[in-house]
């Protein structure tokens, strides 16, 4: 019996073009993963991704959210490289994969129905990486494609484009020479009308120009979205219907119009568990007033205290009144000291209002720096800044988790705010990682972290290159496109409210963005008020409390943190350095307590838990690596004397010989008439022969320093 084959067809297979920034993207749809709800194999340059989204067909039972996810995966064979794991396959998600999910959950996420409650899954797998062409905008492009002309609901189409700011010029999707050279790394995403996410880590770019690249990314944006509807107007899917999320609208209406007044006095306070006891005794009052008309009620209360409190808080910040009675443009309470911990290299704790948090600095030798095994150039990260957030910091009585996205996400911005005036390695030779502890939450703890750690980075001597403040800007919205933005926003203003927009930054300029919104994106005119106001915070902040607290990083290193020295020697060194198997290195560091590193290219780091031990690890080196330099002069040490000359050490195990005619100007007779075992005398590299022997002149060595007496040291 002979095998029957059929070629598989594919009728619905399209492939839609365009330039994107000089380099080509194409779209390929109705090939592959053709059982997922939307798909599309989206390349540009040679960087493909592959997308598929998901939706089930009803919500999960007692589901009171929108269960989104977004999984973007990185496959190592896309930069052709092996895992470095025992298992050799790719395990959980690297952090700057983390990032990448964060982001496109950012943009896609405010688009969707309020009141959709079916899972989507998102799923992004890197299939091929071109460095010049990224693979966070491939897969947003992809994401927004696959959305769009699916039968999910959704407010699309988005487009994506990162920018660069190279020798004073704005750059749109740069390529990676262009990124090295980069002052900016900011990913832009928009619909035709409206900013939705920016993200950015900047080397202290002004405003201005801050400004007018989101602008301009924002308008080259345009065109693909002009591309994503052109593929959804030809191949897009009906809308599904779908179970909106239940809601008694007339028992709201019955609690706000009963107890509106209860409801202003319980929210109008500074402090977050004072509101919770007076909204929790509220709750009461609206058992004992509809319980019994509503047996049900329960299972509303939490979107009925959503809803209450976001409409009472838009009224006031509309009008100009803030739930703790601040202005608009006003910072909490501030607060900052440093030296808080014994022991630790540095710590720093900074608190603003009823948000805290401590940071401490740790510092070791540049082994201690992390691996790297992913789809980026980056293999090696010298600083690391890492956020915890416990459950006791928001009042929950909850046990301790792993670290989630978001911990992840808050810990790489603050990371990135920072990470502009860290000090190169040549300067500090120091791995660094920083941790910031938050204590209590009430608003924004990624931009207390960047504070406190600029403490704790100052406090640990780290010479940064200017302190770095992080404060978030708030929006809210009328129903005509009014709006009001308001500084150092708190918890129940940031959940209530459409926007928390994260500056950090020095003096000079922003060093980091981070916007998360909630409604449909920002217009210019907001963003612009946006970084306005938040730069007024950032030096207040700055200048009010964290500046007098600590003017300057401390001129040396905590007595408690690993002392380091730093030395070069020649490449063809190194193997003697190390010794065979390693032995002679470890002899060091087991002689003198040292611990060494050697890179490549010569450059040896030697820490110590003091000054004295690195010292002695750097004379040993020296010694190994110590080849004399004809014509140079050495202070050496007469160890032994044959008849026809004298040999002088001039570091250990490195002798020299000066033969009886270099002794003296006058004749010799015996080497003893002028020079003894033990003496101690200037000599003169006269020649290296082939064999590497050294011949040296005492008599030149007399004449050079009598000529010159500053060459004698």
């Amino acid at each position: 019996m002979s095998t029957v084959i059929t070629h598989k067809q594919f009728p619905n297979h399209k492939v839609y073009k365009m330039d994107l920034c000089g380099r080509p993207l194409t779209i390929d749809v109705g090939k592959v993963a053709e059982l997922a709800s939307a798909s599309a194999m989206v390349t540009y340059g040679e960087t493909t991704v592959l997308v598929a989204v998901t939706v089930a067909p009803r919500p999960r039972d007692g589901v009171d959210f929108f269960p989104l996810s977004v999984d973007f995966e990185e496959k190592l064979y896309a930069v052709g490289r092996i895992p470095g794991s025992f298992m050799r396959r790719e395990g959980q998600p690297s952090l700057p994969a983390v990032l990448a999910s964060r982001v496109i959950d950012r943009s896609i996420r405010p688009l969707f129905p309020y009141d959709f409650r079916n899972d989507v899954v998102v799923t992004c797998t890197v299939m091929s990486v071109d460095y010049d062409c990224s693979p966070e905008v491939t897969a947003m492009i992809g994401v927004s494609a696959c959305l769009s002309y699916s039968e999910i609901p959704w407010a699309g189409p988005i487009g994506c484009l990162e920018v660069g700011y190279v020798d004073g010029q704005i750059v749109l999707n740069p390529n990676q020479e262009q990124k090295h050279a980069s002052k900016l790394d900011l990913t832009v995403a928009a619909t035709e009308q409206k900013v939705i996410m920016i993200e950015a880590g900047a080397k202290e770019l002004p405003d201005d120009i801050m400004y007018d690249a989101i602008v301009k990314a924002h308008e080259e944006i345009k065109k693909q979205v002009a591309l994503i509807r052109t593929i959804t107007a030809e191949i897009g899917k009906p809308t599904m219907t779908y179970d909106h999320a239940d809601f008694d609208q007339e028992l709201f209406d019955k609690i706000v119009a009963a107890t509106m007044d209860e409801a202003k006095a319980a929210m109008d306070t500074d402090d977050k568990n004072i509101r919770e006891e007076r909204w929790n005794k509220l709750i009461d009052h609206w058992h004992e007033l509809f319980l019994e008309d509503y047996p049900e009620m329960d299972k509303y209360l939490e979107e009925i205290t959503y809803k209450f409190q976001k409409k009472i808080v838009k009224a006031w910040l509309l009008e100009g009144h803030r739930v703790d009675g601040r202005a608009k443009n006003e910072i909490r309470p501030l607060g900052a000291e440093v030296g808080v911990l014994p022991r630790v290299h540095g710590s720093g704790l900074f608190t603003r209002g009823q948000t805290q948090v401590l940071s401490i600095c740790t510092l070791n030798t540049l082994s201690a720096a992390q691996k790297l095994d992913t789809i980026w150039e980056e293999e090696e990260k010298r600083y690391m800044h890492h956020y915890n957030f416990p459950a006791y910091s928001t009042g929950e009585a909850r046990g301790a988790r792993s670290t989630n996205r978001r911990e992840k996400g808050h810990g790489a911005l603050a990371e990135r705010a920072l990470e502009p005036v860290i000090p190169p390695v040549e300067e500090f030779p120091y791995a660094i990682r920083v941790v910031s502890e938050v204590l209590s939450s009430n608003g924004s703890t990624s931009q207390g972290s960047i504070c406190g750690s600029t403490l704790a980075l100052m406090d640990a001597g780290v010479p940064i290159s200017a302190p770095v403040a992080g404060i978030s800007c708030g929006l809210i919205q009328d129903d005509d496109g009014g709006f009001t933005t308001f500084i150092d926003i708190q918890g129940v203003e940031d959940f209530h409210g459409e926007m928390d927009f994260k500056v950090a930054g020095t003096k000079a300029g922003i060093t980091a963005i981070q916007m998360d919104i909630k409604n449909d994106g920002l217009s210019h005119a907001i963003i612009k008020e946006a970084l306005e106001i938040t730069k007024d915070a950032r030096y207040a902040i700055l200048d009010e409390v964290m500046l007098p607290c600590i003017s300057a990083p401390r001129p040396d290193v905590a007595e408690t943190a690993p002392k380091m020295v730093k030395m070069k020697i020649d490449v063809d060194k190194i193997r003697e350095v190390i010794g065979s198997g390693g032995k002679v290195i470890q002899k060091i560091c087991a002689d003198t307590g040292a611990k060494i590193d050697i890179e490549d290219d010569g450059t040896i780091y030697i820490a110590g838990v003091n000054r004295e031990s690195c010292d002695a690890a750097k004379k040993t080196i020296e010694t190994i690596v110590f080849v004399p330099e004809v014509g140079q002069l050495y202070y050496g040490k007469v160890v032994r004397i044959l008849p026809f000359g004298a040999f002088v050490e001039l570091a250990p195990g490195k002798d020299g010989m000066v033969h009886i005619s270099k002794l003296s100007d006058r004749r010799v007779e015996k080497v003893e008439d002028v020079v003894n075992i033990g003496d101690m005398i200037w000599v003169k590299v006269t020649e290296i022969d082939e064999k590497g022997r050294v011949n040296l002149s005492y008599k030149d060595a007399l004449k050079a320093i009598k000529e010159n007496p500053g060459l004698k040291k």
